[in-house]
């Protein structure tokens, strides 16, 4: 991943999430937080054609960069 990391604030809808390795497991499809108090639970990734979807907690991601997740 190129550039520095940046805060889960920034996470959206889209972005690329991928296994420790730099396999692909899928993109971001929401956000799960809450930001009035500024916690951070993890992700919901959407994973291949029939749009399965897989519930990453904040503690198995391992870097946030700009459009990019990298799993634990």
């Amino acid at each position: 991943m190129a550039g520095d990391p940046v805060s889960w604030l920034m996470i959206e809808p889209g972005w690329t999430v991928s296994d420790a390795a730099g396999e692909k497991v899928g993109k971001v499809k929401e956000v799960l937080a809450d930001t009035q108090t500024d916690i951070f639970h993890g992700v919901l990734v959407e994973r291949g054609l029939l749009g399965d979807e897989i519930e990453i907690l904040a503690d198995g991601i391992a870097e946030i960069h700009e459009g990019h997740l990298r799993l634990v």
